[in-house]
């Protein structure tokens, strides 16, 4: 369940008539427990409460009490030592007329009437393992008010499903906007008269709701025309309070859905709620998945929190005027200069969504300014930062109208805030006709034809606020010397999940600049595009992206193209978790990306420790891998850069799997035919190897292929892999047919054998890595290291080889991909003497001696990051921590000193190859 659909359960659960005994398993029902967890703990199997309650092992502890006794419950739950032993986390008491609560970890509590405890629901979000932010809790508002909006909109699509087809949809969210401009309106005396529209709506249509569209179509004819015009126009007395709205909101088609006394009786309700808590910023990524019918299941999840839109946003430009404003301290002409300057600073989204990020720029904007007119004794001026400069574009039509209305709303509260309601009234209607949200690809439009660098505008207004064409109409105003921000979350797509049309997309951007971007993700195309604007107008950008735009094959492919469009990265935050509002979400690892080609002397990193502290690194350049380091791109090696053995791709079978045997036909073979056991070897491929799965293969050395075909079974088998390599339309495995009883490679180790998965799950601490006997052979899933000293097991069982390999090789999914050609043969290690080497060979000992204390437990159950065992953690500690005083005498603080050091040896060391590498390839020539 997400947020939304929690707010509803517990809001129908608090409208029904209280049941003290069924209480608190619809509780938990309505936190998303399934039906099989309720059972549990009704029957006692898992409720271990001692109070006669409630109590789920890690969540809650839940008591229903007498009257009155709320608070003396609620104090023996938190007593209680079941609480204690089960852990939990939250208790509750209710007697049906009072609610208490409280959050054991943090200590904070909510004491209310029953009947409002669904205002708080945001508190118990955790129950339903959603990691939330504060703020969601404290404006619980937009999502109750998404929920309410949502089974209106479903309700009305249910009576009128005409106005969900491709030609009403546009109406139908249309009216939605409406709606919730009427909402807000009536309960911020924008109408005059609280809860007007709602009133009026419930005073004059009929209970049967049977001309409630009629009225609905009557209000919104009366707010599209000027007072002067209303009596020719003959709207009715009854609606002529209401003030003249325009901006495109209300012009246009007047038609209005029909209502069900339900759709009716939602609408009533939704007008209920106090929109004087709506905050725009939350409430469009609230609401933007309910006019979309694949994304209504998701309904809540697309909320972005405001600290990490400003991870983007400060570095971008808001730091930089918050300086400038502190400098100015109270000279009035520093601080006009300031002013002067924001009127013309340009934010641009060109994937916007609902808008929270130029909502977010622009109150944080008015902020500014609204300091500097307090310090100039000017607190009533009137803000002279425009909403046209707030421009975006998405390419779904609902989400652009709402963006335009966030923004709208969010100019009103702003207004109210510093200059007070009366000035804020008097100059915010009737709404200005301009255009400033392009509903369209952005990666197909021009982008300077919507924001364009300097200079006024093509003279033209549009006709409506609300109804915006592709090729949008430009603003008249003055920008010269202004500045232009752009910034956003684009969407992500990787190479394997993008839409033929994504595809097109990407072609359009890349054409006339490599062919390689069938490789990339999604976003890359927003960058693209971000560095071709940059380079003809005075902007700077700055997007999430997922983490693996600065990693593996991305980097070659994407970053010298922005390099060579003479942006460098201006700032950057290092990856971590962007979650949503979806229960047990796990959230997409981004980063945030800053380009320009005017960048800062001082470059900013933004990093999180290991201990989950925020790190600020200041250096003079970040590059492509988001480490402060000069603009190294690493590639691929046919050989170690340092002085490490060969690392092999396992071998390739091209068998059709007919050379493999399961472990029972393994043992029936040798049983059967002793004298064949030596045929038959151990194989490991990373599946194998991790999670000890058992599997062998026929090893049929051109000597000993009489003999294995003396059996029938074996004989079958080779020639089934002719048959296989025959019909195969790869040219290099029908010719290996003349030798069928053979893997296509052969490589084997004469003393032990070194595995590394080519895939590994990016929740363990270290690559899991394997040593193995001289008769183990291993599959293409896999890499090896051919009778290597086992110091070089040591390295890559480092937190540094890990590091490394997540930033130069990439990610498969979330999982990091493995490469000996771009990971290990590229891994930078200073020269190692003999007492380094046996030091590490005595760590990789240590680390396979704990292993064996735990048999049979797998590597997969070794290297969960929750069960790790402790002596096998040590093992790994001090193998770090040999390894790393190698390389700078103690330990590395956290993985980003570990990459600045390994990029900046790394450089050392492919300068130095470099003229011996030309001189060789010389004297072939």
């Amino acid at each position: 369940m997400n947020a939304v659909e929690i707010e509803q359960a517990i809001t129908d659960l608090a409208e029904q008539p209280f049941d003290g005994a069924a209480f608190p398993y619809a509780f938990l029902e309505a936190f998303g427990n399934k039906a099989t967890t309720i059972q549990r703990l009704r029957s006692g199997a898992t409720n271990k409460s001692d109070l006669g309650g409630v109590l789920q092992t890690n969540n809650i502890h839940i008591a229903v009490c007498g009257n009155g006794q709320a608070t003396t419950t609620l104090t023996a739950l938190k007593d209680s030592p079941a609480t204690l032993r089960a852990k939990a986390k939250f208790v509750l008491a209710t007697d049906g007329a009072d609610f208490e609560a409280e959050d054991l970890t943090s200590g904070e509590t909510v004491a209310c009437a029953f009947t409002d405890f669904p205002d708080h629901f945001g508190f118990f979000l955790p129950l339903a393992g959603i990691s939330t932010v504060r703020q969601i809790s404290e404006n619980a508002f937009d999502i109750r008010a998404t929920s309410r909006l949502n089974r209106l909109y479903v309700e009305l699509l249910k009576d009128n499903p005409e106005w969900g087809t491709a030609e009403r949809r546009h109406d139908m969210n249309h009216l939605m906007a409406r709606l919730i401009f009427c909402f807000f309106a009536e309960d911020t005396d924008i109408f005059v008269g609280r809860g007007k529209f709602t009133e009026i709506i419930a005073q004059m249509s009929s209970k049967d709701s049977s001309n409630t569209h009629e009225v609905m179509s009557t209000l919104f004819r009366a707010m599209n025309t000027k007072k002067e015009d209303r009596a020719a126009a003959k709207i009715p007395r009854w609606a002529d309070d209401f003030p003249y709205v325009n901006g495109g909101l209300f012009s246009g088609s007047m038609d209005v859905p029909k209502f069900s006394r339900i759709a009716r009786s939602y609408l009533l309700h939704v007008g209920g709620l106090d929109w004087t808590k709506i905050n725009p910023d939350i409430f469009g990524s609230m609401i933007q998945a309910v006019a979309d019918d694949k994304e209504r299941g998701e309904l809540g999840m697309h909320y972005t929190s405001v600290p990490n839109i400003l991870k983007v946003l400060n570095p971008l430009f808001l730091d930089d005027l918050r300086a400038r404003l502190e400098e100015a301290g109270d000279n009035p002409r520093t601080l006009l200069n300031l002013r002067k300057r924001m009127a013309k600073i340009r934010v641009f989204d060109p994937a916007c969504g609902s808008g929270n990020f130029l909502v977010i720029a622009y109150k944080e904007m008015r902020a500014i300014e609204a300091q500097i007119n307090e310090r100039r004794g000017e607190r009533d001026h009137h803000s002279e930062i425009p909403l046209t400069n707030f421009r975006g574009i998405e390419l779904r039509d609902f989400p652009a109208e709402i963006a335009r209305l966030a923004l709208v709303i969010a100019e009103y509260q702003c207004d109210v805030l510093y200059r007070g309601q009366r000035l804020a009234l008097a100059e915010f209607l009737p709404l200005r006709n301009e255009n400033w949200i392009t509903c369209g690809n952005a990666l197909r439009l021009d982008w300077l034809s919507i924001c364009p660098s300097t200079g006024t505008g093509v003279k033209v207004q549009a006709d409506d606020l609300f109804e915006i064409p592709l090729d949008q109409a430009e603003i008249d105003f003055e920008n010269e010397g202004g500045e232009t921000y752009i910034c956003g979350n684009p969407p992500y797509q990787g190479a394997r999940g993008q839409f033929r049309e994504q595809k097109e997309d990407l072609k359009r951007v890349f054409d006339g600049h490599t062919n390689a971007w069938k490789s990339i993700d999604y976003v890359a195309g927003w960058f693209m595009k971000a560095a071709d604007y940059g380079a003809r107008a005075n902007a700077a950008s700055a997007f999430v992206a997922t983490n693996s735009i600065c990693q593996g094959q991305h980097v070659p492919i994407l970053w010298p193209l922005i390099l060579a469009s003479g942006h460098e990265i201006s700032f950057a935050h290092t990856s971590f978790k962007w979650t949503n509002l979806a229960s047990h979400n796990a959230g997409v690892t981004v980063a945030v990306i800053g380009i320009s080609n005017r960048p800062p002397k001082t470059r900013r990193l933004f990093s999180i420790s290991e201990s989950g502290n925020a790190i600020l690194q200041e250096s003079a350049n970040i590059n492509p891998y988001l480490v402060a380091a000069p603009n190294v791109i690493v590639s691929k090696l046919s050989s170690p850069i340092s002085d490490l053995s060969e690392m092999s791709y396992g071998n390739y079978p091209g068998d059709g799997n007919f050379l493999t045997l399961t472990a029972l036909e393994a043992q029936e073979l040798c049983a059967r035919r002793p004298d064949l056991k030596t045929i038959v070897r151990p194989l490991y491929g990373a599946q194998e190897f991790i999670k000890g799965l058992s599997r062998f293969c026929l090893w049929i050395d051109d000597q000993m292929l009489d003999l294995a075909s003396s059996d029938p079974m074996i004989a079958n088998r080779i020639e089934s892999v002719r048959a296989t390599r025959l019909a195969s339309r790869d040219a290099s495995l029908n010719k290996l047919a003349t030798r069928s009883h053979q893997y296509r490679d052969r490589n084997v180790a004469q003393s032990q054998l070194v595995l590394v998965p080519t895939v590994s799950s990016e929740r363990r601490q270290y690559i899991p890595t394997e040593l193995k006997g001289a008769s183990s052979v291993t599959t293409n899933q896999a890499f090896a290291l051919y009778d290597a000293p086992l110091w070089n097991m040591a390295l890559v069982a480092s937190r540094l080889h890990l590091v490394w390999i997540a930033t130069v090789c990439g990610q498969l999914e979330t999982r990091y991909r493995y490469s000996n050609t771009l990971g290990w043969n590229t891994f930078p290690v200073p020269t190692l003497t003999e007492k380094n080497k046996a030091d590490l060979t005595r760590c990789a000992e240590d680390i396979l001696l704990a292993r064996e204390h735990h048999f049979p437990a797998t590597i997969a159950d070794l290297y969960d990051p929750d069960d790790m065992p402790d002596d096998l953690r040590a093992a790994h500690e001090r193998n770090d921590e040999v390894l790393e005083r190698i390389y700078i005498g103690r330990r590395f603080k956290n993985d980003t000193e570990r990459l600045e050091k390994l990029f900046d040896l790394y450089t050392k060391m492919a300068a130095a190859a470099a003229p011996a590498k030309k001189r060789k390839a010389g004297a072939r020539a």
